[in-house]
């Protein structure tokens, strides 16, 4: 069992990125303080608001323990380095990005997937292939089974591969099972009824038959995870489904808890979001067969790109109209999720803490925080935490050689960014 113990926050080198895997020994990390970029941020988004001092500048900063069996090993990467030279990331057009097109150079290997999702599931119980029809049926961008055919592709180019394996392509059914399936919890748990425009397996059929839909397919693809018999994929993906209920733990107990620091939102964001995303990455790279360095380097580039989009998530949450959102604006909060948007706001705006602390009891009160959210600078350095992830991921892919599919994949990392445009 692993203890971690962080204090202060840099930004370069996250708790996530300290983070030890697979290590049995105790670990206790010291941060470096990055008073520099929260004194700049704050010159860029007070105005208006009763400065405070910054999150990252607490004098009394609280600890967070970690626990974990098995946590990732690339999280260690950067210790006693300098801070790596973020990337300027400019686009070479000013039209936006279409995920359509970005995908288009592993089309015939997402619509094989496609084909595949509701076979793959089974026709045991007919109960759970209509759910299952209900979800995979309703579409969605398919972004990580298309990450991982795209690493794939990219580092299969290393090692002289002309074509996928039939490991590759079953690596992305499950990575889609396992993130169907904890969507459709995911639903349970928010209580949500509209999922990509249709309504969501437990309106349809009931809490009990969606839990179990989910349980089923996460079964499921654990047995063809088995069946592929790589102990390095099987021991990675193994830990993406403990990491989702880890990451639910974490959100249920910190629900209205204004206390919540940045590295533990940061943390909670691997384990729900991140976390798959980097095991897809890694995993692509491991059935490619090249060295471990390289799968480490995916690895990374599929963590920061899975913070950066949950980053992203969380602003649009606060920014884009409910039609845009398919759920009303500011539902996160108004449950209690704390998000990095607020977590920035109340470094500067005491009466925001006081709303939250009441859980929205007075009439109004919900707009009120949203309104102080993004009247204090929230959105703004939200905005630049997400830029710096993706920074990374970017540096991230300089290892690959130039190619479509490495441009894709960067693509992907603008793509993103382009949301909050």
């Amino acid at each position: 069992m692993m203890s971690i113990t962080s204090h202060n926050l840099d930004f370069k080198r996250s708790v996530l990125d300290l983070v030890a895997c697979g290590c049995s020994t105790s670990a206790s990390i010291d941060r470096f303080s990055v008073r520099k970029y929260a004194k700049t941020g704050s010159r860029n988004s007070s105005r208006g608001c009763g400065a405070r001092r910054s999150v990252f500048c607490r004098q009394n900063l609280a600890r967070c323990r970690v626990y974990s069996t098995k946590a990732p090993d690339t999280l260690l990467n950067g210790i006693g380095q300098s801070p790596p030279t973020l990337l300027h990331l400019k686009k070479e057009s000013t039209s936006p990005i279409s995920l359509a097109n970005l995908f288009e150079v592993v089309s015939d290997d997402l619509r094989t997937l496609n084909q595949n999702l509701q076979s793959i599931v089974g026709a045991e119980n007919p109960v759970l292939m209509s759910a299952a029809e209900q979800i995979f049926g309703a579409g969605g961008k398919r972004m990580r089974p298309a990450l991982v055919f795209l690493v794939s592709r990219a580092t299969a180019e290393l090692v002289g591969l002309k074509e996928l394996t039939t490991e590759h392509r079953r690596l992305a059914e499950i990575i889609e099972m396992i993130h169907t399936a904890s969507l459709i919890h995911d639903d349970v748990l928010d209580e949500s009824d509209m999922r990509r425009g249709k309504e969501t397996v437990h309106q349809l059929y009931g809490t009990r038959v969606a839990v179990l839909a989910g349980d089923f397919m996460f079964a499921q693809s654990s047995w063809y995870l088995a069946n592929l018999e790589n102990l390095e994929v099987i021991k990675l993906i193994s830990q993406v489904i403990k990491d989702f209920a880890s990451g639910e733990i974490k959100q249920a107990s910190s629900l209205f808890d204004c206390e919540l620091e940045l590295e533990e939102y940061l943390l909670k964001s691997y384990y729900k979001t991140a976390s798959l995303i980097a095991a897809s990455t890694k995993g692509a790279a491991i059935f490619s067969g090249v060295d471990s360095s390289m799968g480490k380097k995916m690895y990374e580039y599929g963590k920061n790109l899975g913070l950066s989009f949950q980053i992203v998530d969380d602003i649009l949450d606060f920014t884009q109209s409910a039609e845009q959102l398919g759920k009303p604006a500011g539902s996160d909060l108004a449950k209690g999720n704390l998000t990095a948007p607020v977590i920035f706001a109340l470094e500067k705006e005491p009466k925001l803490r006081e709303i939250i602390e009441s859980e929205f009891y007075e009439t109004g009160s919900l707009d009120e925080a949203i309104k102080l959210v993004k009247a204090c600078g929230g959105i703004e350095m939200a905005q630049e935490l997400a830029k710096e992830k993706a920074d990374l991921a970017i540096q991230n892919l300089q290892c690959l050689p130039r190619s479509s599919f490495r441009m894709a994949l960067e693509q992907m990392v603008m793509y993103n960014l382009e949301r909050i445009d």
